[in-house]
């Protein structure tokens, strides 16, 4: 049976489901692309968590229009700024993890990090 209140926090729900499924990729796939897509999928379930967190039903941007200066009108900026922040932030750590993965191959022409690992020793063995 599902909760009663489980449709009221669908949004939190999903989230949480989509962390799950990104930590998962994270730890039990090898490939170095899985494991950045499985960290990208762990980062938009934090966003959404955190604006579902921050919308208050029936509240507006907090954006002064009409003269209306009273508080209880408009939702908190704060999440909405987080999450673009964190957004920026993801970008930016997706695409040095993207240029590392692709010198990784270059020099090790496999995606695999157990196999990179193995290469590496052998390397430090000679």
């Amino acid at each position: 049976m599902i909760g009663p209140y489980l449709f009221a926090n669908l949004e939190e729900a999903c989230a949480m489901i989509l962390f799950g499924i990104g930590f998962t990729t994270l730890l039990l796939h090898k490939n170095l692309i899985k494991k950045i897509i499985g960290l990208n999928i762990m980062d938009t379930a934090v966003y959404l968590f955190l604006a579902a967190m921050g919308y208050i039903d029936g509240r507006v941007a907090p954006i002064v229009v009409n003269g209306i200066t009273d508080m209880d009108h408009y939702i908190n900026p704060i999440p909405s700024g987080l999450v673009l922040t964190g957004i920026v932030v993801s970008v930016s750590t997706t695409a040095l993890m993207l240029a590392l993965t692709i010198r990784l191959y270059q020099k090790y022409h496999s995606l695999d990090l157990d196999e990179i690992l193995m290469r590496m020793q052998r390397e430090e063995l000679k």
